[in-house]
């Protein structure tokens, strides 16, 4: 759409660069071409603005296959004005010279043609097709078939128009219909899903039926190889027994190998020691015996010699020997009182002893 601009009863329009705008000034084409930019009167001019860009055209319509089924088209067609010159001719797209819209519908006008020109060729190829080959090949057939007849319309190109691309988006049967046509599908879906199922359950079972059958082997094994242990275990115990009844055995010959040698060696030497203390009493009794008859030849030498000798001597002699004798066995006297006429008698024994000595 054109933008508008009023100044004193002149008005001013700036197009777009996607629009092609055509003013007539009297009959007399002014301005001719996309993205203008001009001053005009509006009582005199004549304006059109055909648009030159790709537009989408979006169209839904209903086909009968040649089994009597009724299906859905989605289809999208891409086309541009290619001769803005002829499309204005061909069709009203002048617009209002103060406001600058179209006064008709350009637009809907053309998509009323290229609708109704793809319709009829789809239903041309939907008629000779039944409902299962259109849903499986009819998206291709139908996009092939209408782009085939769109170019070869006579009309698009005497009103300007190209089509550009289409597209064919959906081919649908009612819905009855394709609820029923999923069922079988849904039943084999279901069926190899139930399989599938089965199938895991069969794969499962033989799975723990190897597993307790592997468990199974291996408590077999496991049990097998205990008894190999405790069977071991008891050939070990009695070989160590045997090896420490044969070790004590060892052990108690020659400890008693040991007592034996040690008596014997005790033996050997309490003989000897007993021969060497004979040897020594005998010797220490000989010694013992000489010792005194030695001493007994000594003392009667001496009590011979005591005898000769008191036998030589006088009696005053003996009597001091005597005297001394006596004090030498007396036992100790701590004190001693001497009586007057203790002391006066053996004074005067002293004194008559002095003189028999002086005569």
């Amino acid at each position: 759409m054109a933008d508008i601009t009023r100044r004193l009863g002149w008005r001013h329009l700036r197009g777009a660069p996607t629009a092609h705008v055509r003013h007539h000034k009297s009959g007399q084409l002014v301005h001719d071409g996309p993205g203008l930019s001009f001053w005009y009167r509006s009582l005199t001019a004549a304006l059109s603005e055909v648009p030159v860009d790709d537009r989408e055209l979006a169209m839904t319509f209903h086909a009968r296959t040649s089994d009597f089924q009724d299906v859905a088209v989605q289809a999208t067609v891409t086309y541009r004005v290619s001769d803005p010159g002829l499309a204005a001719s061909r069709m009203d797209f002048s617009i209002d010279p103060d406001t600058g819209a179209w006064r008709g519908a350009p637009l809907e006008q053309l998509g009323s043609l290229l609708t109704e020109t793809a319709q009829q060729h789809a239903l041309d190829v939907l008629a000779r097709t039944s409902l299962a080959s259109a849903l499986v090949d009819g998206v291709t057939a139908v996009r092939e078939r209408v782009a085939a007849g769109l170019a070869s319309e006579p009309r698009l190109p005497a009103t300007g128009i190209e089509v550009v691309a289409v597209r064919v988006v959906a081919l649908r049967p009612e819905p009855e219909v394709e609820r029923a046509l999923r069922t079988p599908a849904r039943e084999q879906i279901q069926q190899d899903a139930d399989k599938a199922t089965y199938e895991r359950r069969a794969v499962a079972v033989e799975r723990e039926r190897a597993i307790a059958e592997n468990e199974l082997a291996s408590q077999i094994e496991l049990a097998r190889r205990e008894e190999q242990l405790v069977e071991q275990k008891g050939t070990n115990a009695r070989r160590e027994a045997e090896e420490h009844a044969a070790a004590d055995a060892v052990r108690a010959g020659a400890e008693a190998a040991r007592t034996v040698r040690l008596a014997e060696a005790e033996a050997t030497r309490s003989l000897r020691l007993a021969e060497a203390e004979a040897t020594r009493k005998v010797r220490l009794a000989g010694a013992e015996a000489q010792a005194e008859r030695e001493v007994g030849a000594a003392r009667a030498e001496a009590q011979a010699a005591w005898l000769r000798v008191h036998g030589e001597v006088d009696t005053a002699t003996l009597h001091a020997l005597t005297g001394s004798r006596l004090a030498e066995n007396l036992p100790r006297i701590e004190n001693l009182t001497v009586s007057p006429d203790v002391l006066t008698g053996l004074l005067a024994k002293l004194g008559n002893g002095t003189a028999g000595d002086s005569a």
